[in-house]
């Protein structure tokens, strides 16, 4: 079976080395004519080093046979190029099957490419809803899902989402592929704890944010009632910025925060795990960091006032405060101030990677 693997985005490179892991485990277990072929395209929709490469050598995932470099733009000319490229590579590659992973336009791109070319479709992280179509993310997940042939689900929640739009058939609850791949990775990040020293922070001491979805950095009023807000946490608050975000903080004018607020470059897989991992608070306004703060039991604050990850914020450990700064700052105090509960397991066992390879095994 020769499967493409559409990735191009900080997230799907974690997801996609997880899988790679996977595949390449699978191989050694099985003769040649029943082993998976795996052809890595990069979109390139992320490309800096910080953003693309440093994951690729950090996390051993394989050089890819294409890149088609597309780099930023607008969502209709940055998915537009994107489909040209993929429809060529997947016309001279002749896949059995795409797969594509969560909410991006690289997943957007490599669903469309392959459902005008007739090629079975397979999504990992299938059925996630924040139901707010403002978001891009939101509008690509709900294409994909749609146009899938194989529904890799990593919740109960995202299973009913499927089902309650009319979709049951090729849908399969296989737990989520980032807490494989926090489980896999956590001692090299321990490894990586240095990393507090070189940014002047002790463990428990600090509070991380992240800011990068386009809703938030387009909107300089909203971007600084968010500088304004981690400014009054009382902890130093680190911010490793999304270079859309350090653009967006420029026109803003607050590219110079106040307080203990600091801007910091963009850090590697393991230096974000030991970072999350040592925080006292988490704020974010992505759905990654939302989860992996869960996994760790950080206690998070979103930037956002809905979630797609419904269940960290059920078990207590995830506040929806939006942009509005008194809410953030209430939100953030609440999160100290409360003990932790048990968040339970919601998103497997830790095998998802396991579970999605024998489906694909079996089409």
């Amino acid at each position: 079976m020769k499967l493409l693997t559409v990735v191009g985005a900080r997230p799907q490179f974690i997801k996609a080395a997880v899988v790679s892991r996977a595949i390449a485990g699978f191989n050694e277990r099985r003769h040649v004519d029943g082993r998976i072929q795996e052809v890595l395209v990069h979109t390139g929709q992320h490309y800096e080093d910080g953003m693309s490469a440093v994951f690729f050598r950090e996390l051993g995932i394989p050089a890819p046979a294409y890149h088609l470099g597309v780099g930023s733009g607008p969502h209709g000319q940055q998915t537009g190029r994107m489909l040209d490229g993929l429809e060529r590579v997947m016309q001279q590659a002749g896949p059995d099957c795409v797969l594509v992973y969560g909410d991006t336009n690289s997943t957007l791109a490599g669903g469309l490419a392959a459902s005008k070319l007739q090629i079975p479709i397979a999504h990992v992280e299938a059925g996630l809803r924040s139901y707010n179509r403002a978001m891009p993310e939101e509008i690509n997940r709900i294409i994909v899902d749609h146009l899938s042939t194989l529904l890799f689900c990593p919740t109960t929640r995202s299973v009913k989402n499927l089902s309650c739009e009319g979709i049951t058939k090729g849908v399969h609850l296989v737990g989520d592929v980032m807490y494989d791949s926090l489980l896999h990775n956590q001692e090299r990040a321990g490894q990586k704890d240095g990393i507090l020293k070189s940014l002047g922070v002790r463990p428990g001491q600090y509070a991380l944010a992240t800011i990068h979805r386009a809703q938030t950095t387009d909107h300089p009023e909203t971007l600084r009632n968010i500088l304004v807000a981690l400014g009054y946490l009382g902890l130093p608050v680190l911010v490793p910025l999304h270079p859309r975000t350090k653009a967006a903080l420029r026109t803003a004018g607050v590219d110079r925060p106040s307080g203990e607020v600091r801007l910091v470059s963009p850090v590697s897989y393991h230096e974000m795990l030991a970072l999350e991992r040592h925080a006292r608070l988490i704020l974010t306004d992505s759905g990654g960091v939302q989860k992996e703060a869960f996994l760790l039991r950080v206690p998070c604050v979103t930037l956002r006032n809905e979630t797609e990850w419904e269940e960290t914020v059920e078990a207590g450990w995830n506040r929806l405060a939006g942009t509005d700064p008194d809410r953030i700052v209430t939100a953030a105090r609440a999160s100290l101030a409360e003990g932790p509960t048990d968040p339970g397991h919601p998103y497997g066992d830790g095998h998802a990677a396991e579970a999605i390879l024998e489906v694909l095994a079996g089409v």
